[in-house]
């Protein structure tokens, strides 16, 4: 079946969340999105028609996004071992792994609604999802990862966007979750959370925080949504 043939027996899922002032974000991303107006209708121009329009200021963590493999080092190095210099990373971007450098992505993709499995509306901080949880939920879906896939993961915050504080204090991924999608060579993963990991401290073996990120997009070139 040729692309065109698939596209016309698809569905399509926006999964992009609406952007404003107040939305929730990391705090070192803070604000995160700003909107200032720069022109402003004014009396005494030279004709009868004013014009107003504005600035907008995003983070690139802001909102729905996709980590791109420049987002993550350890030790100094980038995925597949490129050194942190002056040449790679520069003030005006990244030379090498940018997210400009992502092509479109045309691949199977499944959703594990972990939040149904567990019998919750949306899984709250104290909640970790485990490596047991997600094979649970292939389980009940009736379906397996298979290699080149992009992996959803619904852990239900993303119906509570509009409530920023609790937003923050959902759920995320154990780091074995990371380890085990990374060994079935999935493509992409992404999540309804802020920032796929479970934000709970470090991970005690690995020493670091966010361990999901630097197992994903350092080691493993695999993109976070």
């Amino acid at each position: 079946m040729s692309i065109l043939e698939d596209l016309t027996h698809s569905r399509i899922f926006d999964l992009e969340q609406p952007r404003y002032a107040g939305a929730p974000v990391l705090a070192a991303h803070a604000p995160g999105y700003v909107y200032t107006l720069h022109r402003h209708h004014e009396p005494g121009t030279p004709e009868s028609r004013t014009s107003a329009s504005g600035f907008y200021y995003s983070t690139e963590h802001s909102g729905t996004h996709i980590d791109a493999l420049s987002h993550q080092a350890e030790n100094m190095h980038l995925y597949g071992g490129r050194e942190i210099t002056p040449r790679t990373q520069t003030s005006t971007g990244f030379r090498e792994l940018g997210a400009e450098t992502i092509a479109p992505i045309f691949r199977r993709g499944i959703l594990l609604d972990v939040a149904r499995t567990r019998g919750v509306d949306w899984l709250r901080q104290e909640q970790p999802i485990t490596q047991a949880n997600l094979e649970a939920t292939l389980r009940q879906q009736s379906i397996t990862v298979q290699e080149g896939d992009v992996v959803l993961v619904r852990t239900g915050a993303g119906a509570i966007w509009r409530d920023p504080d609790s937003y923050l204090q959902a759920s995320g991924m154990e780091t074995a979750v990371s380890q085990w999608l990374a060994q079935q060579h999935v493509f992409a993963v992404g999540a309804d959370n802020m920032a796929w990991d479970w934000i709970g401290g470090p991970d005690p073996d690995l020493g670091i925080s966010l361990p999901g990120h630097v197992i994903l997009l350092v080691d493993s070139g695999i993109y976070i949504i």
